[in-house]
């Protein structure tokens, strides 16, 4: 197939690099380069540096509700678009531009979670399992008719990153095999009754809150690691907190009371408390516990 892909992130990597080894990749859409770092260098995204890297035309309109825009997706005469993590809402003219369709590869197993942060919010929840949807794309938000989906484990030990990665590479696998297959789907609606949302990651949910449990706070501890991570503040210093565990005893102290004995690290929580294992102090690199109290005393 002729196909078009939108994507800008690492997440959407595999999906690109499985597309232009099966398919012709006509055209590459990706947000616009953005300054990043200490430097505030230019850089180009992910699915950008690929995609140049496989000689493949790359685009990066910072809005696609123009009609000049849209027409540009028109000429280029393909036959479908997939989409993976793009970062903008594709407008009904877009949509409409594919004989085939538009398809995206969504991060979750819908109906449930759809919305910014389904990785992160299906750890957070504490599923025992999330996956991989390939949907098809509507104007309403992670709406539309779904063609196949495939499930990840989530154990104790998932992160987020993991999470991240493992869909990644499922993703890319599974829209092969709908495109493979694509003339004998028949795609099955979503049930509305089991709708879930996963809003957006604020900054201010990564401030730990010890009035929580610690089993609460262990499961946004893995998913929001690697990124945004979570942390604490001490003496005007933020330390992100990358692996907690949780200890069920109780503690004769107040809900953010640090206690230390030389090599660990516990923290009170409303319901039991958190042994902290790996911790970056600011502008320092992530260690363990004992690491830190070497150098650091609370």
């Amino acid at each position: 197939m002729r196909v078009v892909f939108l994507g800008t992130p690492d997440f959407a990597v595999p999906t690109l690099r499985a597309l232009s080894e099966k398919h012709e990749v006509v055209c590459v859409y990706c947000q616009a380069p953005k300054e990043a770092g200490r430097g505030q260098k230019i850089q180009k995204s992910p699915v950008q540096l690929f995609a140049e890297s496989k000689g493949i035309e790359v685009r990066t309109p910072k809005t696609l509700r123009n009609e000049d825009e849209q027409q540009k997706f028109v000429a280029l005469d393909a036959d479908i678009a997939i989409v993976a993590a793009y970062g903008l809402i594709l407008p009904k003219a877009v949509i409409e531009a594919f004989p085939k369709g538009c398809l995206n590869v969504h991060g979750s197993l819908l109906p449930r979670w759809r919305g910014a942060a389904p990785i992160q919010r299906s750890i957070e929840a504490g599923d025992t399992k999330n996956g991989i949807t390939i949907m098809q794309v509507v104007e309403a938000l992670d709406a539309g008719a779904m063609y196949r989906k495939g499930e990840v484990a989530i154990t104790k030990q998932t992160t987020g990153g993991i999470l991240h990665d493992e869909m990644a590479e499922l993703g890319a696998k599974l829209m092969i095999d709908v495109l493979d297959d694509f003339n004998n789907i028949k795609p099955e609606p979503q049930d509305e009754s089991l709708v879930t949302y996963a809003a957006k990651i604020d900054k201010s949910e990564c401030l730990l809150d010890f009035n929580l449990s610690a089993e609460v706070l262990e499961r946004k501890i893995r998913a929001f690691n690697p990124y945004p991570a979570t942390y604490f503040e001490h003496c005007g210093e933020r330390f992100k907190v990358f692996e907690a565990e949780v200890v069920n005893e109780k503690a004769d102290a107040c809900p953010g009371s640090i206690i230390c004995d030389g090599k660990h690290i516990r923290i009170v929580c409303a319901d039991g408390m958190l042994k902290i294992i790996k911790i970056q102090r600011q502008g320092k690199k992530c260690m363990s516990a004992s690491e830190l109290l070497c150098g650091y005393k609370f």
